[in-house]
Order: structure tokens, then C-alpha cells, then sequence
């Protein structure tokens, strides 16, 4: 008894252990990611500038560090954060370890919302891509209930038709891009990855979203542990589970239509970052929201590295990156899945 209790109190303090590690992996390639490039900066410089201490950058090379690499670690970073989370939840809320959320058409439709802003708006509102992102991806989702039949009673159902929601969305963006001809750049420089334009203003208002959503998430992430098991089980622990369903499918909703607000269309971080931590901590539980959130920052800021210097000068979509890492990743989680039935 004595031996079960003592593993009981370290439990916590291990958790807390991983996400101190991840919150340093975060630091150290935040770090990689404004020290490379055709530019290379000098760590000691980084933190001089940053602290404002002598010896810090001045001229150009402030400007590139301060106004171009700072800003684009950070989206990218935020941008991660987003992704990796909802992917955990979503895959929680509809016990399916391959649900993300592109296969739910929230991607698809937060796309095709932001690509209507754009042609209709101006590429200059970004202030307002949340917003028409986030009607478009709600949209897409409860387009994807009523099509499945059953509030969240049949999760395969519900992802194939998120699957065709998300298909039609993209249709529809494409016939928009086709009848906007004079917008198609604005469109298709979003949809390659707009992290190659990140800017403050762009951190800012995304990283409010963001931290509404996150911090709405990560609050009922113990909660969320009692999705895993039955309805009457739920209820049982005092949890509604429908109306914790609701909350944490419209906050994972908010933070992917914001993401793919800023930076475009990046797949399978959803995917790949819940498995890797989770595979790692051998924990199947939604504790570690905080840490999931963390590393995939840290994957998305090494992946947009990978995309600006692994074909310098020139420079690779980020979606390219992730979907090589991604892709295969996929393949096995669904052949594991498979082996499991």
C-alpha cells in the first residue's frame, strides 16, 4: 500500500517534469529557428538584442531578427500549439485516434471562410479571417452532424462526413479562387502557408484567440479524461458529457479556424504530435493538453525551419514538411488501429 502511494505522489511531479521539458525543447528551437537562415545569427547576439543588453544586433540585421524571424517563430509556434491540441481533443471526443481536424471539415471549412474574406474583403482585413474562419469551420461541423444522423453516437460516421463536408468546402473555395481571378494570389499565398508573411500584427490577434481557446481547453482537460469511457459512466462521475462535448468541439474549433487563418492549410500536426507525446509518456490521458500544446509549437517551429533553409534560398510550403513527417506517421497509427480490431 505504502509502495502504491508513493508512486501516486510522483505522478504529478513527473507530469510536471515532461512539460518543463517541453517547455525548454519549445525554448532551445525557437532558438535554432531566428539564429538559421541565409542570415546566420550568433546566440549570444539573440539575447543581447532581445534583453536589450550592448552588444546586441542593430541596423539590418535588427530588423531581420526583430521584424521577420521573431515574429514567424512565434506564429509558427502558436499556430502548432493550435493544431496539436484540437487534434488531441477531437480525437478524445469522438474515440478516434485518426480524428484531426482537417478529417472533420472544421479545416476545410475554416478555409473556405477565410477564402471568402479574402476575395470578398480584401487580403488586408486579417483582423477578420478568425471570424469568417471560425463561421466557416462551425459550419462545416454541424453540416457534418446533421449529415451523420447521430450527435456524437456514431464517431465513424461522423468523420466520414466530415470527410465529404470537407471535400465540398474545398470545391467551393476552388470555384471562388476561379471567379476571383484577381485575388488568386492573395488566396494561394495563404493556402501555401502565409507563415513566409507573418508580422506582429498577425501574432497578436492570433495569439488572442488562441489562448481563449487553449486555456478553455486545458481548464476541462481532466474533465475531458471521462469521454473515454461510457455516457452512463460519465454521469456517474458527475460530468454532463454532451455539454462537455459541445464546449470542447467549439473551442478546438476556434483555435483550428484561427491557425488556419494565419497561416493556411498545414496538415497532420493534429495527427502526429497527441501520438508522439502520448507514445512517449505512455499516457492516454488529456492531462497533458499542456504538453501536447507545447511540442507541437516546438514540431511546426522546426518544420518551418526545415521549409526555409533545407532548399536555400529558395523555400518549401510548410504544408510539405509536415505532410512528409505526417503521411507515413498516418499509415502506421492506421494499420496499429487495424491490428488492434
Amino acid at each position: 500500500m505504502v509502495k502504491k502511494s508513493s508512486k501516486s505522489e510522483l505522478a504529478p511531479i513527473w507530469s510536471w517534469k515532461i512539460t518543463a521539458l517541453s517547455a525548454a525543447l519549445l525554448v532551445f528551437v525557437g532558438i535554432l529557428a531566428i539564429s538559421f537562415g541565409p542570415v546566420k545569427i550568433e546566440f549570444l547576439q539573440i539575447i543581447c538584442t532581445l534583453l536589450g543588453l550592448p552588444g546586441g544586433l542593430s541596423g539590418q540585421e535588427r530588423t531581420l531578427l526583430i521584424d521577420l524571424r521573431l515574429p514567424r517563430a512565434l506564429l509558427a509556434a502558436l499556430v502548432g500549439a493550435a493544431l496539436a491540441t484540437s487534434g488531441a481533443v477531437y480525437q478524445t471526443v469522438f474515440r478516434n485516434p485518426l480524428a484531426d481536424p482537417y478529417l472533420l471539415g472544421a479545416a476545410a471549412g475554416a478555409g473556405l471562410g477565410a477564402t471568402i474574406a479574402i476575395t470578398s474583403a480584401g487580403a488586408d482585413l486579417y483582423s477578420l479571417l478568425p471570424i469568417f474562419s471560425f463561421i466557416g469551420a462551425i459550419l462545416a461541423v454541424l453540416v457534418s452532424f446533421f449529415i451523420s444522423g447521430k450527435f456524437f453516437a456514431e464517431p465513424n460516421s461522423l468523420l466520414l462526413s466530415g470527410i465529404a463536408v470537407g471535400s465540398f468546402a474545398t470545391a467551393v473555395q476552388t470555384y471562388l479562387q476561379q471567379r476571383n481571378s484577381n485575388s488568386l494570389r492573395p488566396v494561394y499565398s495563404w493556402i501555401l502557408g502565409e507563415l513566409t508573411v507573418a508580422n506582429w500584427q498577425k501574432v497578436i490577434w492570433s495569439s488572442i484567440y488562441i489562448f481563449i481557446a487553449l486555456t478553455i481547453l486545458i481548464t476541462v482537460s481532466k474533465q475531458l479524461d471521462g469521454l473515454m469511457l461510457t455516457d452512463e459512466e460519465s454521469y456517474s462521475l458527475g460530468i454532463n458529457p454532451n455539454r462537455l462535448r459541445v464546449i470542447a468541439v467549439i473551442a478546438a474549433t476556434l483555435a483550428t479556424a484561427t491557425a488556419v487563418s494565419a497561416s493556411g492549410l498545414i496538415g497532420f500536426v493534429g495527427i502526429v504530435v497527441p501520438h508522439l507525446v502520448r507514445g512517449i509518456t505512455h499516457r492516454v490521458t488529456n492531462r497533458g493538453l499542456l504538453t501536447i500544446a507545447l511540442v507541437g509549437a516546438s514540431f511546426l517551429v522546426l518544420a518551418d525551419l526545415g521549409a526555409r533553409t533545407l532548399l536555400s534560398p529558395a523555400e518549401l510550403p510548410i504544408g510539405v514538411i509536415t505532410a512528409f513527417v505526417g503521411a507515413p506517421f498516418f499509415l502506421v497509427i492506421l494499420r496499429k488501429k487495424r491490428l488492434v480490431k
